[in-house]
């Protein structure tokens, strides 16, 4: 599996090659949310910049952004969310993906941090 990289705000992107990556929440971030009950999208061809707004997402308990880790066009959204919003709960990291931008900067996905680095950032949360 391709390296993750994380963010402070508690976004999760793969590199899956190509000049192609998968963004998503954290196992932090949903938790912290709560169950998540609805989540909204950017379309398909919006082009995000790094830190820009690229979504919201409603939990039970309130409403968070996503932004985009990494400047980039959206390729793909996870359909699935809009009638299974709790995968983002029970499958943070795999079936809750958010979106798949085009995006070939590599120096930005340098810059995020490591999963020992994210780890290590959460610990000093509490």
């Amino acid at each position: 599996m391709a390296e993750m990289r994380f963010t402070k705000e508690h976004e999760w992107v793969r590199d899956d090659g190509a000049g192609m990556v998968t963004v998503g929440i954290t196992a932090y971030a949903q938790e912290q949310l709560g169950d998540v009950v609805f989540v909204d999208l950017p379309a398909v061809g919006k082009k995000l910049q790094q830190g820009s707004e690229a979504g919201t997402i409603e939990s039970v308990k309130t409403a968070a952004e996503l932004y985009a880790p990494v400047d980039g066009e959206v390729v793909e959204t996870n359909a699935r969310l809009k009638d299974e919003p709790a995968l983002v709960n029970s499958s943070p990291t795999d079936d809750g993906w958010f979106v798949k931008l085009k995006s070939a900067n590599k120096v930005q996905l340098a810059t995020l941090m490591t999963a020992a680095q994210y780890k290590s950032y959460c610990d000093g949360l509490h």
